[in-house]
C-alpha cells in the first residue's frame, strides 16, 4: 500500500493517530510510545497546520487501508540542507505494530524522498528510546554522534517526566 501525501482533511486525523500512538494509554498498545516519560499530546490539529505552513517543502503522508478508509499510519518528510531529508513522526496505528507497517512506511518515505533527489535520511530520537534506536538501526541507519537537547520548556514537544531527555540524531544514506 502507498503512502499518499496527506490533504488538509487528514490532518485532524493523523493528528488523534500520532497521540494515541506516542502519548496515554492507547500508545501502551504498541511497543513504541513515549508515555512513560512524556505526558501531553504529542501534536494537534493545529501544530500540523502551522508546521506545514512554516517549511513549505514538508509534507505529512498518509498510509492508508487498502480500501483508502482507515488510517494505520503517518510520517512526515522535510528536505533540508545538502539534499539530505528530515523524516519525523513515523507512526502506526498502536493495535497493528507488530504487522510491519512501520518498515513498509520508512522504506516507501525514503523511495519518496530519493524521487525528490535526497542523498540521505535524518532523523531525530529520543535517547533512552533503546528499542527504537535499534529499530532504525536494523533499518541501516546510523547514530551520527551528534544530539540536540530536549526543549523543555516548550509542551509542544509534551510535559517530561524526567529532566535528562536529549535527542540523538541518526542517519541513513540513500
Amino acid at each position: 500500500m502507498p503512502l499518499f501525501r496527506a490533504s488538509e482533511s487528514d490532518l485532524g486525523e493523523i493528528a488523534d493517530l500520532v497521540n494515541s500512538a506516542y502519548r496515554g494509554e492507547r500508545a501502551r498498545q504498541g511497543w513504541t510510545h513515549e508515555a512513560d516519560y512524556l505526558d501531553g499530546q504529542r501534536t494537534d490539529l493545529s501544530t500540523l497546520q502551522n508546521d506545514l505552513r512554516a517549511q513549505p517543502g514538508a509534507a505529512l503522508y498518509a498510509f492508508r487501508d487498502a480500501a483508502g478508509s482507515e488510517l494505520l499510519g503517518s510520517v512526515w518528510l522535510e528536505p533540508t540542507a545538502d539534499s539530505k531529508w528530515y523524516l519525523g513522526m513515523l507512526t502506526v496505528r498502536p493495535d497493528l505494530q507488530d504487522r510491519q507497517l512501520g518498515r513498509s512506511i520508512l522504506a516507501e518515505a525514503e523511495s519518496i524522498a530519493q524521487s525528490f533527489g535526497a542523498s540521505a535520511i535524518r532523523m531525530t530520537v529520543v535517547d533512552i528510546r533503546d528499542t527504537l534506536i535499534a529499530w532504525y538501526r536494523r533499518r541501516g541507519y546510523a547514530l551520527t554522534g551528534e544530539t540536540l537537547p530536549f526543549p523543555y520548556n516548550n509542551e509542544l514537544f509534551g510535559v517530561p517526566r524526567r529532566d535528562d531527555l536529549k535527542f540523538v540524531v541518526m542517519e541513513k544514506r540513500l
